[in-house]
């Protein structure tokens, strides 16, 4: 006989797998701290920054969000510039106008069956007064997560995940208090919803061992994958940024590839030693490890340690400079390996420099579809 705990056991797992956008693998890697089908939400989305912007706010056609429904995007992680929702920096009417436009793309999105993910989405002028102020900024960050719950409480609350504050830009100790506080005071204001947080340095992979959990279980932590960065940001809109010099790089990177030695050669002849010396580097760190796994295995070890579910929500590589088929093969191997170990994932981003649509057609790119989803077909 079927104990009644058993049977438990036996409808969360069969729930959880239910939950999975269709193609998506049954995952249960660790005791549940997070609902399954809050993970199964998050299993696979793109981020639309851009949207939530004031003036110069651009959504997405909704024809294309129904399009990427339908080929089994569960989750929109959707940027909010800080700096609009902190009174500090912006005034209230500007501040109004920001909470109708998420609403807005709120109840749009909610309509076309995703779960979203409110990202508070800091500038420089908040960075700048983060490291200078901890006091001041944490106060900022509260009232802006007040504003942000007056709108997200209006949805179901397992469909409208809380991220506390992307890439924190201060030293480690110090937002490992802050994120507990600003945690407690967010669960207060939405007690049923999953809150996002991640590590500082750019929530690095490596930067998640020195982040510990918090004490709230409804937590999803989020780290953010651009590595090897000379090849994800090669062709770098900044002329100044050494990367602005690379173009062409291949993936994975191998000394003995005709591709990378023409490149060297090139870089030489244009004396363009910093992008040299990054590209060396790179060379030299995929000599033994040449795939993904060389900068995700700390977050695999901190999963182990901790039990606690991991997102990668943002990741991607530059259209500009690298070429398609290695921006493809890069974007299979991340969800290839995200799926491998039950991590959900979030491509960056939608329609820009990074973006999963093709700029020709206005669609969505096939090829980056396939690889991002895992869908048999031609490259």
């Amino acid at each position: 006989m079927t104990t009644p705990c058993r049977r438990l056991l036996l409808a969360a797992i069969l729930f959880s797998i239910s939950a999975l956008p269709a193609s998506a693998e049954p995952c249960v890697p660790v005791p549940q701290t997070v609902a399954p089908d809050r993970l199964a939400a998050l299993s696979r989305g793109f981020n639309a920054d851009g949207w939530i912007n004031g003036e110069k706010s651009a959504p997405p056609a909704r024809e294309l969000l129904q399009q990427l429904r339908k080929a089994g995007m569960s989750h929109v992680r959707l940027p909010v510039p800080a700096e609009r929702v902190m009174l500090r920096f912006t005034s209230k009417a500007d501040r109004d106008d920001t909470l109708r436009a998420l609403d807005k793309a709120l109840k749009q999105l909610m309509a076309l069956g995703y779960s979203v993910s409110v990202d508070l989405h800091p500038g420089d002028r908040f960075n700048r007064l983060h490291k200078d102020d901890g006091d001041a900024s944490l106060r900022e960050m509260e009232d802006a997560w007040s504003a942000l719950a007056q709108i997200m409480r209006s949805f179901p609350a397992d469909r409208v995940f809380a991220e506390l504050l992307n890439e924190p830009d201060i030293d480690a100790d110090r937002w490992q208090k802050e994120a507990g506080t600003l945690a407690a005071f967010v669960r207060q204001l939405l007690p049923a919803t999953t809150i996002i947080v991640g590590p500082v340095n750019w929530q690095r992979a490596d930067s998640l061992p020195r982040f510990r959990p918090l004490t709230d279980q409804n937590v999803v932590y989020a780290i953010h994958f651009y590595d090897p960065m000379v090849f994800t940001h090669q062709g770098h809109w900044d002329a100044q940024d050494p990367l602005h010099d690379i173009t062409d790089l291949p993936y994975p990177i191998s000394a003995s590839d005709p591709k990378v030695q023409a490149l060297r050669q090139d870089l030489q002849m244009r004396g363009a030693t910093k992008a040299l010396a990054m590209l060396d580097t790179a060379i030299a760190l995929a000599k033994d490890k040449p795939d993904v796994d060389r900068w995700l295995e700390p977050a695999v070890a901190w999963q182990q340690q901790f039990a606690r579910p991991i997102i990668v929500n943002e990741f991607g590589v530059l259209k500009a400079g690298a070429p398609r088929d290695s921006r493809v093969r890069w974007l299979a191997a991340v969800t290839a390996y995200a799926r491998a170990h039950c991590w959900g994932w979030a491509h960056w981003e939608l329609q820009q420099g990074f973006g999963l649509v093709d700029s020709s057609t206005g669609r969505p790119d096939p090829d980056v579809m396939r690889a991002l989803l895992a869908k048999p077909g031609k490259r």
